[in-house]
């Protein structure tokens, strides 16, 4: 199957200290992969790096055949809308002034949506959220963190994207309300083909929730894989030390998933040997 998204050998570098080197991944339709690795290790430039927002200084970024970061506003306003992003703190991502429908409502006009089919549109993206419309005409300031988190997920949504890159989506979350916002991406992953890139630091999160992880440390891939197979497997010390410092939410949420079906992929991991620049592949 063709890459939605791919990044290949991507290299970014900031005042002359590098981000991330050399990092190549894929994205593929209703899939979801995750980057994981503690704070610095690159999992944020290189969700920058895929929606465009920052050029490599090597490499090569493309989704759907196009490199996002060359996306004009109006000719390419097509190819935009199906690229969208979920962020960290939405709170200071939504403006204060507008409702929260306003909000999801605007996305809807800046891709053209007609203007009589905007609010039942809203009203339906607040649904499929699990938020009750009636909301929608609330300001963000009257918003719980976790209504905020779904009216973000609706105004990413309202455009029909092929890719949503989530940056740290439930770290401002408390545990059960994290929870529901993942079964919320899984669902509607499932029911429309969404395809996710995951930044997190929450490893138990992206055992729930992720098919694929490349595990980062100082801007490198260490190891990736099937989330199953590197969580009970790890075969890199970073990776083992990230999982013994999660406690056992980990192996938890890997039993909560036992019984999902999720779509066949490579079952492949690979492995850069501590303090090597290189991977080789080992059968799982």
């Amino acid at each position: 199957m063709t890459a939605l998204l791919r990044l290949d050998a991507v290299s970014k570098s900031y005042a002359h200290r590098p981000a991330v080197a050399d990092v190549t991944l894929e994205v593929r339709a209703g899939e979801s992969v995750a980057l994981v690795g503690e704070s610095g290790s690159g999992k944020s430039t290189l969700a920058r790096l895929a929606l465009g927002l920052v050029r490599p200084d090597a490499g090569s970024v493309t989704f759907e055949g196009r490199d996002p970061s060359r996306l004009r506003a109006r000719a390419d306003r097509d190819v935009r809308a199906r690229l969208q992003f979920v962020p960290q703190h939405p709170r200071g991502s939504l403006n204060p002034a507008l409702r929260s429908g306003e909000a999801v409502a605007f996305a809807l006009r800046a891709h053209r949506v007609p203007r009589r089919e905007r609010a039942d549109r809203t009203a339906e993206l607040f649904r499929q959220v699990g938020l009750a419309p009636e909301l929608a005409r609330r300001f963000p300031r009257e918003l719980s963190g976790g209504q905020l988190q779904r009216v973000a997920v609706a105004r990413a949504l309202a455009t029909g994207p092929a890719l949503v890159v989530c940056d740290e989506p439930t770290s401002a979350l408390d545990r059960d309300t994290q929870e529901r916002l993942l079964d919320l991406l899984a669902e509607l992953r499932e029911r429309t083909g969404t395809a996710y890139l995951f930044v997190s630091h929450d490893l138990a999160a992206v055992a729930r929730f992720a098919h694929r992880t490349l595990v980062l440390r100082t801007g490198r891939v260490v190891e990736e894989g099937r989330t199953e197979h590197l969580w009970t497997a790890p075969a890199h010390p970073y990776t083992r030390a990230l999982l013994d410092a999660s406690g056992p939410h980990v192996a938890l949420r890997l039993l909560e998933r036992s019984t999902e079906h999720l779509p066949e992929r490579s079952t492949e991991t690979r492995t850069e040997p501590n303090d090597a620049n290189h991977r080789t592949e080992e059968p799982t």
